[in-house]
């Protein structure tokens, strides 16, 4: 399989279209000349963009949760909760793991089991299951800006589904979401259909509807040294930007140490600018993210507590433009609304504390150079 960094041509962009988009019945909903005037009719309050530019511009750390079910209901009504009590800036779309590895009858399964027990029996939202219509009920539903946040090597399907639906951010990429998740998905392969997901949001952005597209940060999730995840979400950003992308949010994920991870945010943004502005791309405009601890949580609610509110002050500290939340349920399985309504609560107050406090001390310097080395090192 032949793999280069080249813009993928249109022709070729439709010719597979074609055949995503038979991969599941909601796909013939996708009609992109249809999806692009639904996205005229989004007020700028609903644009995941033009919030996280906004934040960028005025220097402020937006909370954002994790969550998803199996119903449409259900999901409105968990998210509106996480916006009115957890006053959350941003919203997820957390997808379920049949629909991550393109198992969307298992999918229908557990939705009709869903509506049987009157629960969730998916561990997420099956969006391609509920397709088009299913997500811009979510969109319409709600005041605050939506992402898509997933796993899926081969996201195509969902992409399509998900942007023609209304949603404005769609994370992922061919390395973040294949060697984290995926043991026997190959990565040439993941690669190409992450290039097929960009050359899409590409084409929204050349009429006028910018796309966020989010690289996943943690990776592995815990104690991956920052010139690891730095260098593997600045290759995911010029893939992104070469088929069109201009709007990137690059994560990383806490690992405990305050002065590496405060660096480890700082220094993420300017490496990513740095490389994208090498390759051309220096119109594209960069966010940084932050993911709160994402090892083992204590039992003990109170202990959690403490590590999301270290995890906020990493956020707030090094000025990321949006630190992504854990709950005080984290070791206890799937949260309450609830509990992840607290935990945004939480993480808000302790940003509010540390609002315009910054660290500035030599050790910190000198922790973003040995990123800086480290990461040029991999890339160079």
């Amino acid at each position: 399989m032949e793999l280069s960094n080249r813009k993928l041509e249109l022709d070729r962009f439709h010719q597979i279209r074609a055949d995503v988009l038979q991969q599941w019945p909601t796909g013939r909903e996708v009609r992109l000349e249809e999806a692009l005037a639904y996205q005229q009719t989004l007020p700028s309050a609903k644009r995941f963009a033009t919030r996280l530019t906004q934040a960028l511009q005025t220097g402020q750390t937006l909370v954002q949760p994790r969550a998803g079910v199996a119903l449409v209901a259900d999901q409105i009504k968990l998210l509106l909760y996480l916006q009115n009590e957890g006053e959350a800036d941003l919203l997820p779309l957390t997808i379920d793991s049949y629909t991550r590895q393109n198992h969307y009858q298992r999918a229908e399964d557990g939705i009709a089991e869903s509506l049987r027990s009157g629960k969730s029996m998916l561990n997420g939202f099956p969006a391609v299951n509920h397709g088009v219509t299913g997500c811009r009920q979510l969109v319409e539903a709600l005041d605050t800006p939506i992402q898509v946040r997933h796993g899926t090597p081969d996201a195509r399907l969902l992409a399509e589904i998900c942007t023609a639906g209304g949603l404005t951010s769609f994370e992922g990429g061919g390395i973040s979401y294949n060697i984290p998740y995926a043991k026997n998905a190959d990565l040439a392969r993941t690669i190409q259909d992450w290039q097929y997901v960009d050359r899409l949001t590409g084409l929204y952005e050349e009429a006028g509807f910018a796309i966020n597209r989010e690289p996943f940060g943690p990776l592995t999730g815990t104690l991956v040294p920052p010139c690891i995840s730095h260098a593997v979400a600045i290759i995911e950003s010029l893939l992104a930007a070469e088929q069109g992308v201009r709007n990137i949010s690059v994560g990383y994920g806490q690992c405990g140490h305050l002065l590496q991870d405060v660096a480890a945010i700082q220094s993420l943004r300017v490496l990513c600018e740095e490389y994208l502005g090498r390759a051309g791309f220096g119109d594209a405009v960069v966010t940084t993210v932050l993911h709160q601890w994402m090892g083992g949580f204590p039992q003990d609610e109170a202990k959690a507590f403490a590590v999301i509110a270290w995890g906020s002050a990493v956020a707030a500290l090094s000025q990321a433009t949006k630190v992504i939340v854990k709950t005080p349920h984290e070791a206890l399985g799937v949260p309450t609304m609830e509990a992840n309504a607290q935990g945004l609560r939480c993480t808000r107050q302790m940003i509010a504390m540390l609002q315009d406090q910054l660290i500035q001390t030599g050790r910190l310097a000198e922790e973003r150079e040995i990123i800086y080395e480290e990461t040029h090192c991999i890339l160079d």
